[in-house]
């Protein structure tokens, strides 16, 4: 694959500018641009060690320098624009949960794998939410995202994710969807002072770090749907969520940054306000059984820019030849137009093959 020479050979040149520009319609594709909004970090180790003879330190506080450096060097080397911060433990904002836990049976395993409560959460009641250990935003340590920055290649920006999305934090780490369910109709106000709350605690994290010059943006990720409808209502989302995306939003406009939202699941009911109100960059994650990347493409590509698409299923269990096929129908349906950069559907979790997530990027690299 020409993808392998091509991460050996070193030749990458990041342009975070030319990236943006790209992705948000303002200028014509010279190439593809990829895009990923998390990389587990057991692929990432599987391709340090077999393609960069590299053994990835494990992260400690005695080893935070030196991993982030080789977290950094690898996004770079794997041709991408940006490096990203997210999903790092001891990084970022942080909400106690319960949290369930199960083997882990992909190939690439972990040994355990963690599941949100989705019954009853941490906060039942006033008690508990005035119990509640809150972050405080302005004691967060910025120095993972400083060396970070610090090591950032020429041409390469930081995108970040400070924390969980807003409605993932209320509803699964903090109140549990289920019992979330029956608050909104037993003490409303309740759930609409938990929203406050961590959206006010997220909002003054955001505003510490739109003061970093090596952040280029930040790319949120908030599941906010299922496979046929938003997990609430149209009406809930914009009065508790949605808010609070278009103060961040707005924040990294005024600070000269990008806002690109992740969020699964079926958003059409509420697409609109997220593209004219909220004002989100970009958007990322795609489901064929809910709307391919291409139809996506076609409906609001000339309103927004359009991230990954690379269906998660078909990018596990394709063949060579069927996955080819289909990344390369993708992108000459998305990429010539411009307003798009090619990546998953979704994540590239540890039961992606290694060999399909680069056969993905090598179709972008021959692609013209």
């Amino acid at each position: 694959m020409k993808i392998i020479d091509y991460i050996l050979q070193k030749k990458v040149q990041p342009d975070f500018q030319q990236f943006i520009e790209v992705v948000t319609r303002k200028r014509k594709p010279a190439k593809v641009h990829q895009v990923e909004l998390l990389v587990d970090q057991e692929i990432i180790s599987s391709i340090s060690q077999k393609y960069f003879l590299e053994e990835m330190v494990p992260l400690t506080s005695q080893t935070q320098k030196q991993y982030i450096r080789q977290y950094v060097n690898w996004w770079y080397r794997m041709g991408y624009d940006y490096a990203m911060i997210i999903d790092i433990p001891g990084i970022g904002l942080e909400f106690p949960s319960k949290i369930r836990k199960t083997d882990d049976t992909a190939y690439l395993s972990r040994g355990t794998r963690n599941w949100i409560e989705e019954k009853k959460g941490i906060i039942a009641n006033w008690e508990d939410f005035e119990n509640y250990p809150w972050p405080n935003p302005e004691n967060i340590d910025l120095s993972p995202y400083l060396l970070a920055q610090k090591e950032m290649p020429e041409g390469m920006k930081l995108l970040v994710a400070g924390s969980s999305g807003l409605f993932e934090v209320v509803s699964e780490n903090l109140l549990g969807i289920e019992h979330m369910s029956y608050l909104l109709f037993d003490e409303p106000d309740l759930v609409e002072a938990v929203f406050e709350r961590v959206g006010n605690i997220m909002y003054r994290f955001y505003r510490r770090l739109s003061e970093l010059e090596g952040i280029g943006g930040f790319f949120q990720g908030d599941d906010m749907g299922f496979k046929t409808s938003t997990i609430l209502s149209p009406a809930l989302l914009k009065k508790y969520v949605l808010p609070w995306h278009k103060k961040v939003c707005d924040l990294a406009h005024l600070k000269g940054k990008t806002y690109f939202l992740h969020s699964c699941g079926q958003l059409k009911p509420i697409m609109d306000d997220l593209i004219h109100w909220v004002g989100i960059d970009a958007f990322h994650s795609f489901q064929e059984e809910i709307m391919s990347v291409v139809d996506f493409k076609q409906e609001y590509g000339w309103k927004i820019g359009v991230l990954g698409g690379v269906d998660l299923d078909r990018l596990v269990r394709s063949n060579e030849t069927e996955l080819r096929n289909y990344v390369r129908s993708i992108l000459e349906n998305c990429q010539n137009i411009g307003g798009y950069a090619l990546g998953s559907g979704n994540s590239i979790a540890n039961y992606v093959p290694v060999n399909n997530y680069l056969i993905m990027l090598d179709e972008g690299l021959a692609f013209v």
